[in-house]
């Protein structure tokens, strides 16, 4: 028992000397994520930089083990180590420091840096080598041990869950939520990463072994991948008939259809990859000939499909990658196809590459071009709905309903993206200074409804206008103060903090987090008004038009205080998404 004692610690030993980088960003990251939770729990002011640093550690975690790989192979460990450190510090500074100001922009960087980092592991250490067979079985191991790190780290924390719930239980601690939390966040992180790291102990020697093919990976491949394959091609084909035959557009997700084909697909070619030489498994030697044959009428269906939604609506990043992606899927199409001597690293490199191009380029990379191509969009739209009189909107002309929405749409994008300069340009003095409020407060979709709003001629240009969209309005304009000290508005525009007797009510929206309206008592107790609207709406959710009520409001009791909230209207609109908003509502309060 205790040379098995001794041997875990003596593993556990070598682990941290020989990846101290990984384990220290994986320990920032877990801890960061667990003083979160500790502030949020005790209602404090939440702190969004906890998170977001541990968004940089757990980019760390990769980038590090690449680094680490790599200086396996050619030494210069410490040297790499302190520009990934130059690196992360960098993508810190560059993340915005509050939650309100965390936008989709912000999540378009983040999630192709992590996906460029996992793919740096899978061939930094054999970049400028031929060994093959090496290189597919460093990735096998790594793809096994992930596995493997996954049943085993789920196994681990729900015992040590079930464990302290027992004990809370059985001998009556009362913990707090906060610590089953904390306990999930700590071993989901750091004990991940280091169960990881004890499967990979022994280095990089010994995870590029030659070994036996598995024989449950030929299993997944066989009887998973090639049949999810076969009915994915199936469904396509008839769908590229469909269009033939009616000659019609293809629709916009067909082309995540198609990455989704072809990424599997992919995956399945290098599973089999050592098999293709074995004469006796006739399927390995024809899948891998056959199968980027069948991707290139499925490639043209993919760029027909992007360049629909580009042509109609310009490049935004989502469209961006999808575009990068269908270019790099080409490539590798014609490097399999054509080239007769060919290496499977050329997969992940080629995809690294274009995906660097995509985040770094000047003037090319996603978020310059989204930005350019939605300013040319909004200018070409006010153009031709002659909009524009001395370089400003006309908000009195007549405009259809879908011009007024994509109009809001692209303020609403470009203010995200700090274009608010490029906006200035287009209003006047007035218009700006409710435009700069809003960007301010970071409630952009404020100023979505602010621009559609303006238009005071929107003409309905389809009868599916009025079927989506429901408008709740209150018959009685003059609403009673009886019974309560204080009326204030909480209109969109008005939104902000309101003093009372010392206290500080905040009245806020926020459109990432899907909430309607909520109010906040000292930036601690707190009334989400939302899930009223939601459930007075669903009484009316097969209706549409405009219906009339005697009176729309919510009540409630926040702290030492009652609140009642007092709606004009409520309107629904379904189009590509659900919204849900309002013109003017007001707050009631009084003592308890």
């Amino acid at each position: 028992m205790l040379h098995k004692i001794q041997q875990i610690f003596g593993i556990s030993g070598n682990v941290i000397r020989k990846y101290p980088m990984v384990l220290l960003m994986a320990f920032l990251a877990a801890v960061s994520l667990i003083c979160f939770a500790e502030k949020n729990f005790d209602a404090v002011a939440t702190n969004f930089i906890f998170v977001k640093f541990a968004l940089v550690c757990c980019l760390g975690i990769s980038l590090m083990f690449a680094l680490n790989m790599l200086s396996q192979r050619i030494g210069m460990g410490l040297i790499m180590e302190f520009f990934a450190v130059v690196l992360l510090v960098f993508l810190y500074l560059l993340l915005p420091d509050s939650e309100k100001d965390f936008t989709e922009v912000d999540a378009f960087l983040l999630i192709p840096t992590f996906i460029l980092s996992h793919l740096l592991v899978s061939f930094i250490p054999f970049f400028g080598q031929k060994r093959e067979l090496n290189f597919w079985q460093y990735n096998k191991s790594l793809f096994i041990n992930t596995f493997l790190t996954a049943v085993f780290t789920g196994v681990l924390t729900g015992g040590v869950l079930l464990a302290i719930l027992a004990v809370d239980q059985l001998f009556d601690f009362n913990f707090k939520g906060k610590y089953y939390f904390q306990t999930f966040q700590f071993l989901g992180i750091f004990g991940s990463c280091f169960i990881f790291l004890l499967f990979n102990e022994k280095g990089l020697k010994f995870l590029e072994r030659v070994d036996r093919y598995p024989i449950i990976l030929k299993f997944f491949t066989q009887y998973i991948l090639i049949p999810l394959l076969i009915i994915y091609s199936v469904i396509l084909y008839f769908y590229s008939a469909k269009i033939l035959i009616h000659w019609e557009l293809p629709r916009g997700w067909v082309s995540y259809l198609v990455l989704a084909y072809s990424i599997v697909g992919i995956l399945a070619f290098l599973l089999v990859y050592p098999l293709k030489q074995d004469s006796e498994k006739s399927w390995v030697k024809v899948f891998p000939r056959i199968f980027f044959y069948t991707l290139i009428p499925l490639i043209v269906l993919l760029f027909t499909a992007i360049f629909t939604r580009i042509l109609a609506y310009g490049y935004t990043e989502p469209r961006y990658f999808v575009l990068i992606l269908a270019i790099w899927l080409t490539f590798v199409v014609l490097y399999f196809v054509f080239f007769r001597k060919t290496t499977i690293k050329f997969i992940p490199v080629s995809l690294f590459a274009f995906g660097v191009f995509s985040l770094m380029m000047p003037y090319l990379n996603t978020f310059s071009v989204a930005k350019g191509s939605q300013k040319t969009e909004l200018k070409n739209i006010l153009t031709q709905n002659n909009l524009l009189e001395d370089g400003k909107i006309n908000f009195n002309k007549k405009v259809s309903d879908l011009a007024a929405d994509e109009i809001s749409s692209k303020f609403n994008f470009l203010a995200k993206r700090n274009e608010q300069e490029f906006l200035f340009t287009f209003l006047n003095s007035d218009d700006q200074k409710i435009l700069a409020k809003s960007i301010s407060k970071r409630d952009y979709w404020e100023i979505h409804n602010m621009i559609q709003n303006h238009f005071t001629q929107i003409q309905t240009t389809e009868k599916s206008h009025q079927e989506n969209r429901l408008e709740i309005v209150s018959e009685n304009k003059f609403h009673s103060i009886a019974g309560y000290e204080y009326v204030a508005s909480a209109a969109k525009y008005k939104m902000g903090d309101l003093r009372f007797n010392g206290d500080i009510f905040t009245v806020s929206r926020q459109e990432n987090t899907g909430k309607i309206l909520a109010v906040t008592l000292n930036g601690r107790e707190y009334w989400d008004v939302s899930p009223l609207i939601l459930q007075y709406l669903n009484q009316y959710k097969n209706q549409s038009g405009q219906i009339t009520v005697p009176e729309i409001s919510f009540e409630s009791d926040l702290g030492n205080y009652h609140l009642k909230m007092v709606f004009d209207n409520l309107i629904r609109e379904k189009y590509q998404k659900e919204q849900i908003f309002y013109n003017e509502a007001y707050i009631l309060i009084r003592q308890k």
